[in-house]
């Protein structure tokens, strides 16, 4: 199986965020069709808008990827927002996540052209999973007051 995604392009080995965008993917366990989902998109991607996917699923997540979150901390009976520096894992998984709901939420054609879409978007500074990140870095300048409490 793993040499006939190889001939295709996504194997799990290459890089690890493809491989672990591919377990995010992932529903009950399968594995292949999340690949197959996934050169799907790389597929679209190169035909359509003629650029290396690779680069422009890279390009994406660093776009997507949120330097800063909001966590809520309970400071005497008061729950406040307070901003933290996110870890780089959890950059990864807010990306992947916010990226897939993104995709999820459209309507009207298959997933791997939708999310193709999404990731050619992100790469360009737009769409749905981009504003996300946006509305995060409003809501943490918001609550800068609160950064004492972290």
């Amino acid at each position: 199986m793993q040499e006939e995604n190889k001939k295709k392009g996504v194997t799990t080995t290459q890089n690890p965020m493809i491989a672990k965008f591919v377990n995010y993917i992932m529903l009950d366990g399968k594995k292949s069709l999340a690949i197959k989902l996934m050169n799907e998109t790389f597929e679209e991607i190169k035909s359509k808008w003629q650029k290396n996917p690779k680069l422009v699923f890279e390009k994406a997540l660093e776009n997507i990827m949120p330097r800063i979150e909001v966590r809520p901390k309970r400071v005497w009976g008061s729950i406040y927002q307070v901003p933290k520096e996110t870890k780089e894992k959890r950059q990864l998984f807010l990306a992947a996540k916010w990226l897939l709901d993104a995709t999820k939420s459209k309507k009207g054609a298959a997933f791997p052209k939708l999310l193709a879409w999404e990731l050619i978007d992100a790469a360009n500074e737009t769409g749905s999973a981009y504003k996300k990140k946006l509305d995060v870095y409003k809501m943490a300048e918001a609550n800068k007051a609160f950064a004492r409490f972290a």
